[in-house]
């Protein structure tokens, strides 16, 4: 598996998100960097996003952050 720096701006897109809440979107503005503006998108056709500049996390998308809050828990543990 390679690690592109496209799949690092979706993972750090999806961090932006809350786990406490499901009922908080994000937005992406056109205006944004255009690294996370066409990573929104890619996570919109993924499926884990709602809307093409953000919106809510879908089920498969709330099901990623929780994995992505695991491994940085994971990863910053000493």
């Amino acid at each position: 598996m390679s690690w592109t720096d496209e799949l690092f701006a979706e993972l750090e897109v999806l961090s932006l998100y809350p786990l406490e809440s499901a009922q908080e979107g994000i937005k992406v503005r056109s205006s944004a960097d255009p690294i996370k503006v066409a990573a929104v998108e890619r996570l919109f056709d993924k499926g884990l996003v709602d809307q093409k500049d953000g919106g809510y996390l879908t089920s498969l998308g709330l099901e990623a952050v929780r994995n992505l809050s695991t491994l940085k828990t994971i990863l910053t543990t000493p």
